[in-house]
């Protein structure tokens, strides 16, 4: 019988962080990061195929899931205080080293953390988690134009982002069998991107992801320097991010093992078994 999942909250900095636990407490510890629109709900179907071996801690970050969502007026929406108030959150939990599982928008705050504290790393597992300007697909277009030029019609331009056409979108594109997406995970997503407030703090985050562009190169610089283990598990069909985004990571970590999946943006959501798979294989030669 596999551990219990506990749901849990813990205040960080007078902000409630949501996070989901399980896994014996003196396994060694993966921090699996979401990303956009999503929260820790995207790793259900992963949490229970790897916390026997695993200490596995699942956090929403902030205006996502059941954390706090303050308004932009109360908290600076970017990802360098994404990162912040995750540094915050494992040092509240005294995480002393833990892989990370990055995702999304859990890839350049994660990296921000790994940059921050090498010595806590002990190695990375990127799902469909870009640091590479080749990784960036057409998608991204509008939001460069916002990037660019942000005017107040450009920012009118993103909020089909934060609509339900778009939250499904990101679910179905590129999966071949769409029965296998249980709808409540978009629908979960929709709930919280409907809530008051929440389209100007999700445009403010798609503005200053150009900020994670720019810090691809001190990215990038840790990978050659550190060298960390490295798995890319990749939807190969992500309307965002791109094969080549994951092929990239091999440039700076010769080493690095890419693995490809038939599907989308959320692999999670139809290979869960075969990602498990590979990130248990990957997890077994890590330290503690």
């Amino acid at each position: 019988m596999n551990p219990t999942i506990y749901y849990n909250n813990t205040d960080v900095d007078g902000l409630n962080i949501f996070y989901r636990e399980s896994g014996p407490e003196d396994a060694p510890v993966l921090l699996l990061l979401h990303g956009f629109p999503t929260s820790s709900h995207m790793f259900r179907n992963l949490i229970p195929k790897l916390n026997d071996q695993y200490h596995i801690i699942a956090p929403d970050l902030p205006g996502f899931g059941f954390s706090d969502a303050p308004d932009s007026d109360h908290f600076s929406y970017t990802f360098d205080n994404l990162a912040r108030i995750m540094q915050r959150f494992i040092d509240r939990l005294e995480l002393k080293r833990f892989a990370l599982y990055i995702f999304d928008y859990g890839a350049p705050t994660g990296l921000r953390l790994a940059l921050a504290n090498p010595e806590k790393i002990t190695g990375i597992i990127s799902q469909n988690g870009n640091a590479y300007e080749e990784g960036l697909s057409d998608s991204w277009s509008s939001i460069r134009k916002y990037w660019e030029d942000p005017t107040p019609e450009n920012r009118k331009l993103l909020s089909d982002f934060t609509s339900e056409k778009m939250t499904k979108f990101q679910y179905q594109e590129g999966v071949k069998d769409l029965s296998l997406i249980a709808p409540e995970s978009y629908a979960l997503d929709q709930h919280f991107l409907n809530r008051p407030g929440m389209n100007d703090i999700q445009i403010d985050l798609m503005l200053d992801y150009r900020s994670n562009v720019a810090l691809y190169p001190e990215f990038q610089a840790y990978f050659r320097k550190y060298q960390p283990r490295f798995l890319a598990a990749w939807g190969k069909y992500d309307p965002f991010f791109l094969p080549p985004g994951a092929e990239a990571y091999k440039k700076d970590i010769p080493d690095a093992i890419v693995k490809f999946y038939e599907t989308g943006h959320f692999a999670l959501e139809t290979h869960a078994e075969e990602i498990s798979n590979d990130i248990r294989e990957f997890l077994k030669d890590l330290p503690s």
